[in-house]
């Protein structure tokens, strides 16, 4: 009869071992929300860094291909003919020496935010064009120059040239 007194005990560890408390749960679950406060934020404002250093590198990228239609074709493309012509040739009889293929792909037309980049010559910020993006402000927030992201301005650092207001 020495093994009566082992099954009490042995029932009650059993019960023990079924699952969690709701305690337990509950401690677990602010243990996660507590760890999402604090990330979540960092990982946010860690995209849109990576997507104003996108937009530069599309900057940089769009004005060496200005630069090879100038090399080609002895200008700048106008205005009014904008970055399109890096694409598509423009109807311009002295554009004779269009590069076949164009000097850039149509999707890089678009900065990370999904809006054109915008495209003015003569520039106004001491180069010769103006290359810019609204920003994540856009459109209808982006004409202040706080938020653009441009030629002249390539070299600031994200948090001094931020494109959003933090």
């Amino acid at each position: 009869m020495p093994n009566l007194h082992l099954v009490p005990q042995a029932s009650r560890l059993g019960s023990r071992a079924r699952g969690f408390t709701l305690i337990e749960i509950m401690v677990v679950v602010v243990i996660i929300g507590l760890l999402a406060a604090f990330i979540v934020p960092r990982v946010v404002s860690r995209v849109e860094d990576a997507r104003i250093a996108k937009a530069r590198q599309d900057i940089q990228a769009l004005g060496t291909s200005l630069t090879m239609f100038k090399l080609d074709n002895f200008k700048y493309p106008t205005t009014d003919q904008g970055l399109r012509s890096l694409v598509q040739q423009p109807v311009d009889p002295s554009i004779r020496n269009w590069r076949v293929g164009g000097y850039i792909e149509q999707g890089s037309l678009k900065d990370p935010w999904g809006n054109d980049y915008q495209y003015l010559y003569p520039g106004t910020h001491g180069h010769e064009y103006d290359l810019y993006s609204f920003g994540s402000a856009g459109p209808e927030g982006g004409q202040n120059e706080e938020n653009q992201i441009g030629n002249w301005n390539l070299d600031a650092n994200p948090g001094q040239a931020s494109v959003t207001n933090r």
